[in-house]
C-alpha cells in the first residue's frame, strides 16, 4: 500500500490549502483512492493508494504545486479499514510520518520510507527505499527548474497537440516550441516515469511479502 503524508509548507504565512489540495486531488485522481483525501493534524493531508502509477502521477502533482512537503510511506494498513483516511493505522502510515518529516528537510521537499531494512528487500529483488527515493528526488528536481514557457509548452504537448498546434496557439514558432520542450526534458522525463512505477510496484510487492512473512 502506499501512504502520502503531505504538509503544508510556511503554512503560518500561507492561508490552509488543505482543503483545495483535497478537492483538486478528488477532481482528478478520485477512482484510485483506497479512501478519500483527508485533512488530519492542521495543514496536512493523508492518501491511500494500491496504484504504483497513480501513486507516482499524484506525487508529481503535489510537487508540482510548490506549497507542500510530500512524504511517501510505502507498508500495511491494518484491517477493517475505517470510514476516513485519518483514522487508519498501520506501517505504511508511521513510514510516511517519517517520510513528510525527513522532506521538510530535502531540497525536493520529498522522502520516501519503507519499514523494511535495504538488505532484506534486496534479498526479494527490490531496491532499498533510498534509492527508489533518490531516483524519484532526480525527477522532481528536473521538473522544479522547469521555466513557466516549458512547462507552457509541455501541459499542451501533454494534451495531446501537436508542435505545429502548441506554436499556433502561444503565438511562436515551431523551433521555438522544439527548443522549449528540449529545454525542459519532457522527452526524458517521459522515459524516466514507467521506470519509476515498476520500481514502485517492486518495492511494494517486496515490502508486503516481507512484511507478511515476519
Amino acid at each position: 500500500m502506499f501512504i502520502l503524508t503531505v504538509d503544508q509548507i510556511d503554512s503560518r504565512n500561507d492561508h490552509d490549502r488543505a482543503g483545495e489540495l483535497v478537492t483538486a486531488l478528488l477532481a482528478e485522481y478520485g477512482e484510485f483512492f483506497i479512501l478519500p483525501p483527508d485533512q488530519t493534524a492542521g495543514d496536512e493531508v493523508q492518501v491511500m493508494l494500491e496504484d504504483a502509477r497513480a501513486t507516482l502521477d499524484v506525487v508529481l502533482t503535489v510537487h508540482r504545486m510548490g506549497h507542500w512537503s510530500v512524504g511517501l510511506g510505502l507498508g500495511n494498513v491494518r484491517a477493517p479499514l475505517p470510514t476516513v483516511t485519518r483514522h487508519a493505522t498501520g506501517s505504511g502510515f508511521v513510514a510516511a510520518r517519517d517520510a513528510v518529516s525527513r522532506a521538510k528537510k530535502t531540497e525536493a521537499r520529498f522522502a520516501l520510507t519503507t519499514p523494511i531494512p535495504a538488505e532484506r528487500l534486496a534479498s526479494a529483488g527490490s531496491l532499498s527505499g533510498d534509492e527508489v527515493e533518490a531516483l524519484i528526488t532526480m525527477l522532481l528536481l528536473t521538473r522544479q527548474r522547469r521555466t513557466d514557457e516549458g512547462w507552457e509548452a509541455v501541459d499542451l504537448v501533454q494534451q495531446g497537440l501537436s508542435q505545429v498546434g502548441v506554436a499556433r496557439q502561444l503565438g511562436i514558432s515551431t523551433a521555438a516550441v522544439s527548443q522549449r520542450v528540449k529545454a525542459a526534458l519532457w522527452r526524458v522525463e517521459q522515459a524516466v516515469q514507467p521506470a519509476l512505477v515498476r520500481l514502485l510496484k517492486n518495492l511494494d510487492r517486496a515490502t508486503s511479502e516481507t512484511e507478511s512473512a515476519a
